[in-house]
């Protein structure tokens, strides 16, 4: 598979975006003592949630496939070796494609102790720019099946994998988004949150046709098809409403599955805030159009 297009797009300010260095490898010796290094890493790795148990799959898999899981980062060294080891531990062949945005505290120093660790792959931007941008770079080096997003905190557990993932093998969906409001209880104990994300996510379905309950997510699986083609423009959360829009306009099947989810504070680090609810709305205007869509909720 070839890497999506517009990693590096200049019309989009993008600055070129390196594969952290590692040592070269220039011999058969060389590659055994290398891959013997990336296993003993990724056994390091594994070791950091020792008890983060996951259950297997209870479907199949076509063979040959590989997920893309996308992590964009951005001064998250209190958990990124732990959702590292989480996705890791996820029994589904895949790559881990980690963007670091430019990051200040000790992420990149955490990235390096990991870099070689099999299946793992860290791109370091020289600027921060923002989700959308970190999510750009991370998709045109992506080699899936299917990509999924996930944030770099704890807020989402990588055992919803199979739930994003199951639709989409199937058949069933194109696109699949894990919903937060699916279900008995709002996870979300914040209740401007909540508010704030029921009208950006009521206002996209009106101008989209579609009915979601969670626009704005994180948790969102694409079978890769439905991104070739798609140019990311917003540097940071417009990502979320530019890229509904557009699917919803390429006539993506979008389907929601409840997730579980694990709301952290400004505190520990919640870095959204109201310029990125005001420039959501600019973005649900300036992408949507009256598209005669539906997605399907899954329980």
């Amino acid at each position: 598979m070839q890497p999506f297009p517009n990693a590096a797009d200049p019309r989009h300010n993008d600055p070129y975006t390196a594969d952290c260095p590692l040592p070269r490898v220039s011999s058969a010796t060389d590659a055994v003592e290398a891959t013997l290094d990336q296993l003993a890493t990724l056994s390091a790795l594994l070791d950091v949630e020792p008890d983060y148990a996951v259950a297997p799959l209870d479907f199949d898999l076509p063979p040959g496939f590989l997920l893309s899981v996308v992590i964009p980062v951005y001064n998250e060294e209190a958990t990124l070796a732990a959702i590292l080891a989480r996705v890791s531990r996820v029994l589904v062949p895949k790559e881990i494609i980690v963007v670091d945005d430019c990051s200040t505290d000790g992420t990149r120093e955490i990235l390096g102790t990991y870099a070689r660790a099999a299946g793992l792959r860290v791109l370091c931007k020289p600027r921060n720019e923002g989700k959308g941008a970190a999510l750009r770079s991370g998709f045109a080096a992506a080699r899936g099946d299917v990509i999924i997003v996930q944030d770099a905190d704890l807020e989402y557990d990588p055992r919803d994998f199979p739930k994003l993932l199951k639709p989409i093998i199937t058949g069933d969906a194109d696109v699949v988004y894990g919903s937060r409001f699916l279900g008995d209880v709002p996870q979300d104990p914040s209740w401007l949150h909540r508010c704030g994300n029921a009208l950006l996510t009521g206002l996209s379905n009106c101008f989209t046709g579609l009915s979601l309950t969670d626009m704005e997510t994180c948790y969102k699986a694409f079978r890769r098809e439905m991104l070739e083609g798609i140019v990311i423009e917003q540097n940071r959360f417009g990502f979320e409403p530019e890229v509904t829009a557009k699917l919803a306009r390429r006539g993506a099947r979008i389907i929601e599955v409840p997730i579980t989810y694990r709301a952290r504070s400004y505190a520990d680090g919640k870095k959204i805030g109201i310029r990125d609810a005001l420039n959501a709305l600019y973005c649900i205007a300036r992408y949507s159009g009256s598209i005669s869509r539906t997605s399907t909720r899954l329980p």
